[in-house]
C-alpha cells in the first residue's frame, strides 16, 4: 500500500510537532522564560497596536463625517486629500484625548484632596477626643498608670535595633532607587515606542492591512487565508463596535447620576457623575468602584446623604444592569444579553477587568462564527429546527 505524498507530508508534520510538543513540555521553564522574553520585547508594540485600535474608533468617525464628501456631491464640496484627511482626523483625536482627559483629572483630583483633607480633620479631632477619654481613664483608674509605670524597656536593645534597621533599611533604599530609576526609563522609552507605533498604524493602517493579506494568501492555502481575513474583518467590526458601545453606556450612566443627584440636591453631583462614568468603561463592576469613591466623598460630609447615595446607586444600577449594558453593549457586538453577563463573569474570573474588556467582543466573535456554522450544517441537512 503505497503512501501519497500529501498523506506523508501530513504525518511528517505530525511527528514534527509530537517531537516538538515533547521537548518543550520537558525544557518547559525555559520554554516559558523564552516567550516572557519575547513577551517582553514586543509589548510597547502590542501596547501601540492595541491603542491605534482604540484611537481609530474616533478617528474613523472624524474621517469619514468630517472630511468625506457626501455622495454625489463629490465635485460640489473639495474637501482636504485623503492623506491630509487622515492627519487632521488623527489630530483632532489626539487633540480631544488631551483635553478630555485633562478636564477629568482637574474635576476628580482637587474634589478627592479636599474630602482626604476633611477626612484628615476627621481623624485629628478623633484622636484629640480618644486623648481626653485616655486621659479620664488614666484618672478614673490609677492602676492603669502603675502597670505601664512598671514595665521595663531595654533601651539599648532597641537603639541597637534600630541602628541595624536603619543600615540595612539605607542599602535597601539605595537598591530600590537604582531598580525605580531604571524601571521608569524602562517605561518612559517603552510608552515612546508605543506612541510611534501607534501614529504609524494609524497612517499607515490600509498599507499594513494590504501586506498582511498579502503575506497570508502568499503562505497559506487561498481557503484558509480567506477565512482568517473573514474572522479578522469580524473581529475588527464587533470590538470597534463594543468600544462605541462601552463608551455611550459609560456617559448615559454618568449623565444619569448627575442628573439624579442635581435633582436631590447631594453635593458632588459633577465629581462623582465624571467618576462615574470613568469608572463605568470597565464592564458591571466598574460602576461599584465609583461607587465606593462616590459614598466615601458623601460620607465626609453627611453619613445620610452617603446612605442616599448608596440605595440610588442601588437603584440606577438595577436600570443599567439589566437594560442599558446589555441592550446598548449587547447590541453593539450583535450578543444576546444573557452571554454579555456571561462573559463578564467568565472573563473577570479568568483574567479581572482585562478579561472583562476582552471577552465580550472575543465571546461575540465566536458566538457569530458558531451561529454561521450551525445554520450551514442545518441547510446541508436540509433540516428547518423550530
Amino acid at each position: 500500500m503505497e503512501i501519497s505524498r500529501t498523506a506523508l507530508r501530513k504525518l511528517m508534520l505530525l511527528i514534527t510537532f509530537a517531537i516538538l510538543l515533547y521537548t518543550g513540555l520537558q525544557h518547559l521553564s525555559q520554554v516559558l522564560g523564552f516567550f516572557r522574553f519575547v513577551g517582553g520585547v514586543v509589548s510597547p508594540l502590542l501596547i501601540g497596536g492595541a491603542t491605534a485600535f482604540v484611537l481609530n474608533v474616533p478617528m474613523a468617525f472624524f474621517e469619514k463625517k468630517l472630511f468625506t464628501p457626501p455622495p454625489g456631491g463629490g465635485r460640489q464640496r473639495r474637501g482636504p486629500s485623503p492623506k491630509a484627511a487622515r492627519i487632521l482626523s488623527l489630530l483632532l483625536t489626539l487633540l480631544a484625548a488631551a483635553v478630555i482627559i485633562p478636564v477629568l483629572v482637574l474635576i476628580i483630583v482637587p474634589q478627592l484632596a479636599e474630602s482626604v483633607s476633611g477626612l484628615g480633620s476627621t481623624i485629628m479631632y478623633a484622636c484629640s477626643r480618644f486623648a481626653v477619654w485616655a486621659e479620664k481613664q488614666f484618672a478614673a483608674y490609677p492602676e492603669i498608670y502603675s502597670w505601664l509605670e512598671s514595665l521595663t524597656v531595654d533601651w539599648e536593645s532597641l537603639l541597637a535595633s534600630a541602628v541595624d534597621f536603619v543600615r540595612s533599611g539605607f542599602g535597601n533604599v539605595v537598591s530600590s532607587t537604582i531598580s525605580a530609576t531604571k524601571s521608569i526609563v524602562s517605561a518612559v522609552s517603552a510608552v515612546f515606542v508605543a506612541a510611534v507605533f501607534a501614529v504609524y498604524v494609524l497612517l499607515q493602517k490600509e498599507k499594513l492591512g494590504l501586506q498582511c493579506r498579502k503575506s497570508l494568501y502568499a503562505l497559506l492555502p487561498e481557503q484558509i487565508a480567506g477565512k482568517i481575513v473573514e474572522i479578522c474583518r469580524l473581529s475588527h467590526r464587533v470590538f470597534s463596535s463594543f468600544i462605541t458601545g462601552q463608551c455611550i453606556e459609560a456617559v448615559i450612566l454618568g449623565a444619569m447620576f448627575f442628573i439624579v443627584m442635581t435633582v436631590l440636591r447631594m453635593p458632588y453631583a459633577l465629581l462623582v457623575g465624571c467618576l462615574i462614568a470613568v469608572t463605568a468603561l470597565i464592564p458591571i463592576v466598574g460602576a461599584f468602584i465609583g461607587c465606593a469613591v462616590g459614598a466615601f466623598l458623601l460620607l465626609m460630609v453627611s453619613p445620610m446623604q452617603a446612605l442616599a447615595f448608596v440605595v440610588m446607586f442601588l437603584a440606577l444600577q438595577q436600570v443599567e444592569g439589566n437594560l442599558i449594558y446589555p441592550h446598548v453593549v449587547g447590541s453593539s457586538v450583535g450578543l444576546p444579553s444573557i452571554w454579555v453577563l456571561a462573559a463578564v463573569s467568565v472573563g473577570g474570573s479568568l483574567m479581572g477587568v482585562a478579561g472583562m474588556l476582552l471577552f465580550i467582543p472575543l465571546t461575540s466573535v465566536l458566538y457569530t462564527l458558531f451561529r454561521e456554522f450551525v445554520y450551514k450544517r442545518l441547510q446541508e441537512k436540509g433540516l428547518k429546527v423550530r
